[in-house]
């Protein structure tokens, strides 16, 4: 029997968090004075805070994780706003598209799409998202594969991408195609789960590894029950052409963050390696899993400084969203057309040995060493604690834990306003009211 090891936590100090968060450079300190409230500055503070409960330190499962197979600089917003010129898109812009590819319009296919673009809507406050007509990916003429786990076929990242920059609105300010086909962006990768073009401002992500049989944990999954309930309750079938893909709850879940996801690199925000964040990178499926729903605070002051929303308006929002009871209508028991094998990335790799030590950053090509066991991928499986922050033990239903956790913000955003201006109505404190 197989034993499981801790994951190890990766982790910055409080100094460098404040650093990454306010800045060091005195005309960011005063843009973070003006741009948040002190209700808001209080609860971003959470990010350097080592008692945070609302935001999760990231954690290392095996030595082929994202964090350590993609070692590279942390952005933190004073590097994320030097980069901000070449970027900058015109006022008129405030339009993000959504491209379908082989996605079919009927009403699964119509019904997923909506979903999606409410998400968008709520997470991108005070952008509008539309929908474009789906078309054939044998229209675009991208380079296609038999794929290296199964029997589907993949789509070559590099021609969707050059088809979307060629036809991207005038209004955009960005494109992301939305395909249930599998892809791949060299012959070197087994598959990914998106791709985004740099300084064009086009992206497409995948959610073939979203669906069915696919999403099942592997076999070294702790308390692997909870996630196969998940995965095995109502599903929504959606087809594109010559294939039925069905969808859990837990499968959209991961459909609006893989969306997520990549709009936020399509409006100049790179990867997070501060805290749990849906900006963190994903070799394999149970990394996409583990991945939350929203953004760390870090991260959260780089869209707040391109969109310009109030934290509060848009936290109402997703909360908002995830009460709607938008998910599409599910067919119970559909089956899936998918019968393959749960994948594995060629950069997802085995297992790990670890010291009992915490892992930090600077320390962390010094610690992991390749071992012969499969590594157990802790919380994929059981439901979050009522105080635990997205990310560090998904439930059951990721979507309604998202909103439980949006709850919680807001109360912490109300409270604290209430907390530093005493003379406000004591209707800060009563239960939530939309």
């Amino acid at each position: 029997m197989l034993q499981c090891r801790p994951a190890q936590e990766f982790s910055f100090g409080p100094r460098a968090l404040k650093e990454a968060l306010v800045s060091s450079d005195p005309t960011l300190r005063r843009l973070y004075a003006s741009a948040f409230t002190p209700a808001e500055r209080l609860f971003l503070a959470e990010a350097y805070n080592p008692q945070r409960t609302l935001f999760c330190t990231l954690l290392i499962h095996t030595a082929f994780d994202w964090l350590l197979s993609r070692p590279e600089a942390p952005e933190d917003f004073q590097t994320f706003h030097a980069s901000l010129p070449p970027r900058r898109q015109s006022p008129a812009r405030k339009h993000i598209y959504l491209q379908p590819i082989d996605l079919s319009e009927g009403p699964a296919g119509g019904a997923l799409l909506e979903y999606l673009r409410d998400c968008t809507e709520a997470f991108f406050l005070g952008l509008q998202v539309r929908c474009l007509p789906s078309v054939a990916a044998a229209s675009i003429r991208c380079s296609s594969r038999p794929s290296q786990d199964s029997d589907r076929l993949q789509l070559h990242t590099d021609g969707i991408l050059s088809f979307l920059k060629s036809s991207k609105p005038g209004d955009a300010l960005c494109v992301l195609g939305l395909t249930l086909s599998d892809l791949y962006p060299c012959e070197a990768w087994s598959f990914t789960f998106g791709k985004f073009l740099p300084g064009h401002e086009v992206g497409v992500c995948s959610f073939a590894r979203f669906s069915g049989e696919l999403l099942q944990p592997g076999p070294g999954a702790s308390e692997a029950a909870a996630v196969q309930a998940a995965a095995d309750g109502p599903e929504t079938p959606v087809q594109d052409p010559g294939r039925t893909l069905c969808f859990s709850a837990l499968g959209l879940a991961q459909c609006c963050k893989v969306t997520c996801h990549e709009l936020c690199h399509l409006l100049g925000l790179g990867s997070c390696r501060w805290l749990g964040c849906i900006m963190q990178g994903a070799l394999s499926l149970e990394e996409a899993l583990r991945r939350p729903l929203d953004l760390c605070p870090i991260c959260l002051r780089k869209l707040q400084h391109v969109l310009g929303f109030k934290l509060i308006d848009r936290y109402k929002r997703l909360y908002a969203w995830t009460r709607a009871g938008s998910r599409p209508d599910a067919d119970a028991g559909a089956p899936s057309a998918s019968d393959e094998t749960p994948p594995c990335s060629a950069d997802s790799g085995l297992s790990c040995d670890s010291g009992s030590e915490p892992l930090t950053p600077d320390t962390w090509s010094h610690t992991f060493s390749a071992g012969p066991e499969p590594e157990p991928e802790e919380g994929l499986g059981s439901p979050a604690a009522p105080d635990s922050p997205p990310g560090c033990g998904p439930a059951v239903d990721a979507i309604r834990e998202h909103g439980r956790w949006l709850e919680r913000c807001i109360r912490a955003l109300e409270r604290e306003a209430f907390t530093l201006c005493p003379r406000h109505h004591l209707r800060l404190l009563s239960p939530l009211v939309f």
